[in-house]
């Protein structure tokens, strides 16, 4: 399976601004972006999008997209919408727990990447797992081509879990705006393709 990783477009909101699941619009024309994307995806792909409309208006010049709730940013509760000056020495406690710090209201990393990784499982049928026997039929067909647009903090959830990277690494996967990764999921493995073209 060829599982194809892109992130939104530009936002349009002013630096140093959190903003996880506050819904904004584009800085970029999503129809100019799928144009320049669409020369690296598959001719046939299942098409998957997060419901904010920074993702989701990408997806819809790329084709018809299936939207999950699951693909969603990180959910940062009382900060969504504060700038990083004003939430201040807070951010000290999420860099002491990057992992399990969770906002006022929020959730944590951790808890985004459960969701994100139970969508997957869904989607591919074994969340990008080899198989543990190599018996004709022990696992589900994986489809040919899926194409993702979500966020940042998703797409590290699922690129790192299928590379079997530990979960402290995951933030060093920086998946830049409009731009696509693929990773090929064998039934033997799975190979980073290309990162951020």
């Amino acid at each position: 399976m060829q599982l194809h990783l892109i992130r939104h477009p530009r936002p349009a909101v002013a630096p140093g601004i959190c903003y996880g699941q506050t819904d904004l619009g584009l800085a970029e024309c999503p129809a100019t972006v799928a144009e320049r994307l669409r020369p690296l995806l598959p001719e046939t792909f299942a098409l998957h999008t997060s419901p904010l409309a920074r993702a989701r208006l990408l997806a819809e010049a790329l084709g018809t997209p299936r939207e999950d709730d699951r693909l969603k940013e990180i959910h940062f509760g009382d900060w969504e919408g504060r700038s990083f000056a004003d939430i201040g020495r807070a951010i000290d406690d999420w860099a002491a727990d990057p992992l399990g710090f969770r906002a006022p209201g929020g959730e944590s990393p951790r808890e985004m990447a459960a969701r994100v990784l139970a969508w997957l499982e869904e989607a591919t049928g074994n969340g990008g797992q080899t198989p543990i026997s190599a018996e004709i039929g022990v696992c589900p067909p994986l489809p040919e081509a899926v194409v993702v647009v979500a966020h940042g903090g998703p797409l590290r959830a699922i690129a790192g879990h299928l590379l079997g990277m530990p979960p402290e690494r995951w933030i060093g996967l920086d998946f830049g705006c409009g731009q696509v990764t693929r990773i090929d999921v064998e039934r033997w493995g799975v190979v980073l393709k290309w990162f951020n073209r």
